[in-house]
């Protein structure tokens, strides 16, 4: 822990140079953008609606007490109530008519005091509403969605990784007229956006009738021209030595590229699943094309069953959407190694 105090707290000479104090601020303010909607989206999908509704926002997720008071059905909310006299009483409310709330002593509820809205103040406190993350699980298909997410996810990583790194293998390796040609064209194609190819799409999945199929979702987008670039220029730095001597032992060229090829090409291989997951988890436009039936919906798409037309129900949308971040968080937190490597070795910098 002293080494990295030491490390974080060193200083451009003996006392504090202007140069520390703008490097602190910059740091902070970079960790505070990065990390500040993340945490503020957490403790909000631990909020009630009505916290989430509630001006100006609150970063903790907080609830008004409520107190059981005798003579009523329901508990009712207390407040702080400044009097007129200078004090301050802890009432309940009954009801509110315009702006006077009427209230009652909780320990003395006999008694209706009138209070103006603006001199009284919910007490609260800090209150997670874990039935935020359990409710959709219960009630809604939740667990579907997900099924239907790691499956295209899963599959798509992995077709991708087959295509691309074939495609990649033939472009480093192999001699051939316009192989060049090839490439550029590959690469070109990073300039045309997905909503430019939509339709001339739509009308091939639907020729091979793929529509209303987790399919329909993953063949158009297994072959990815950042993979292709990626695998291939990683494995420009592989020698052809080691292929030529493969091949003077007889070796097939799937022996070469399955045995050879796809071992040394590991760390590329593992940035391009990184970015393949992350590419297929978070989708949205193009499932939401393809699919029409609720029981095929992804996780992205399924999160609009919280959304109807008069009312949206947010509490759910926030917590599900912390859910979906998991799978991706967690595939950075254990391939991120690979992620410097494969990228420094693929000779993009």
């Amino acid at each position: 822990m002293s080494a990295v105090s030491a490390f974080l707290l060193r200083r451009r000479g003996r006392g504090w140079h202007w140069t520390d104090v703008v490097t602190w601020i910059w740091l902070i303010s970079g960790v505070f953008l990065m990390f500040g909607p993340a945490v503020w989206l957490v403790f909000s999908s631990f909020k009630t609606p009505a916290a989430l509704a509630e001006f100006p926002p609150s970063f903790l997720p907080y609830v008004t007490e409520q107190a059981v008071v005798p003579g009523y059905d329901k508990p009712l909310p207390l407040y702080s109530v400044a009097m007129p006299d200078g004090s301050t009483r802890v009432l309940a409310e009954v009801r509110r008519i315009g702006i006077i709330g009427q209230m009652v002593d909780p320990k003395q509820p006999g008694e209706i005091v009138k209070a103006n809205i603006k001199d009284r103040t919910p007490v609260r406190q800090v209150e997670f509403a874990g039935g935020n993350y359990t409710e959709p699980f219960q009630r809604f298909d939740f667990f579907l969605f997900l099924r239907n997410s790691v499956f295209v996810t899963v599959v798509a990583t992995a077709i991708t990784l087959l295509v691309n790194s074939m495609a990649a293998f033939a472009l480093s390796k192999y001699q051939f007229p316009g192989r060049t040609a090839v490439m550029l064209m590959i690469l070109a194609t990073l300039m045309v956006p997905l909503s430019v190819i939509v339709v001339p799409l739509y009308s091939v999945i639907g020729t091979l009738n793929l529509f209303d199929s987790l399919w329909g979702v993953i063949l158009p987008t297994v072959a990815t021209p950042t993979g292709v670039f990626l695998l291939r220029q990683y494995m420009l730095t592989i020698p052809d030595e080691l292929l030529d001597a493969a091949r003077m032992d007889k070796a097939s060229e799937w022996q070469i590229y399955w045995r050879i090829i796809l071992p040394l090409s590991a760390p590329a291989l593992a940035v391009l699943a990184i970015f393949s997951v992350v590419w297929r988890w978070n989708d949205f436009l193009w499932p939401l094309i393809v699919l029409s039936r609720k029981e095929l919906y992804t996780l992205q798409v399924g999160l609009n069953v919280y959304a109807g037309e008069l009312n949206v129900q947010w509490h759910y949308i926030l917590a599900m959407t912390v859910v979906s971040m998991i799978p991706v968080v967690l595939i950075f937190v254990f391939l991120q190694r690979f992620i410097t490597t494969g990228i420094a070795g693929s000779g993009l910098k």
